[in-house]
């Protein structure tokens, strides 16, 4: 898990977040965990191997 977190605040429709929050009840998760699945997913596609991971904060 990340030891240090940052705030993303975005805006989407109502009616999909109450669905978006419906289904990951049924996977027993919440939204931000969810979230940070898809980040992390996204990262791991796009991230290129031969490049170095981003600066970590000290």
């Amino acid at each position: 898990m990340e030891q240090r977190t940052a705030r993303l605040t975005l805006l989407i429709d109502p009616k999909k977040k109450a669905l978006f929050e419906q289904l990951c009840a049924q996977e027993d998760v919440t939204p931000s965990q969810k979230v940070r699945q898809f980040i992390r997913d996204y990262i791991a596609e796009k991230s290129n191997p031969d490049e170095p991971s981003a600066p970590k904060h000290k």
